[in-house]
């Protein structure tokens, strides 16, 4: 029985993992040693903050919203609360993207909200 080189096994494992190391710093690019634990590390590191994605953005929606309805004299608390009361049912993301791009139709929401919580 012949035997099996496995050079081009081998190969083909280390430039897979080469051409996700692309961009590192230093010896973690070109370097199997190095290379492998740095894309297994940063693999971990994508896996976690595709989750924390998630919460990062709903905080930054918050935060645009409780800046928004201030001028109106609401806290995010009590703009959420109105919006509830008045049984308007936006998500924060086009809340906060309505504030930024959309000023009149927030300022007629918000309203809308001062108005349901004094109801």
């Amino acid at each position: 029985m012949s035997r099996v080189k496995r050079g081009v096994t081998a190969h083909a494992k280390h430039k897979k993992v080469y051409k996700a190391a692309k961009g590192f710093y230093g010896r973690r690019k070109n370097t199997i040693r190095a290379a492998k634990p740095a894309v297994e590390k940063a693999a971990q590191y994508a896996f976690r903050d595709r989750k924390r994605r998630k919460r990062t953005f709903r905080a930054l929606w918050i935060q645009r919203l409780n800046a928004a309805v201030r001028p109106f004299g609401l806290t995010y608390s009590r703009f959420i609360d109105g919006l509830a009361k008045s049984g308007i049912t936006v998500d924060r993301k086009v809340l906060s993207d309505l504030a930024i791009r959309e000023p009149a139709a927030f300022q007629a929401i918000a309203e809308k909200a001062k108005a349901a919580l004094a109801a």
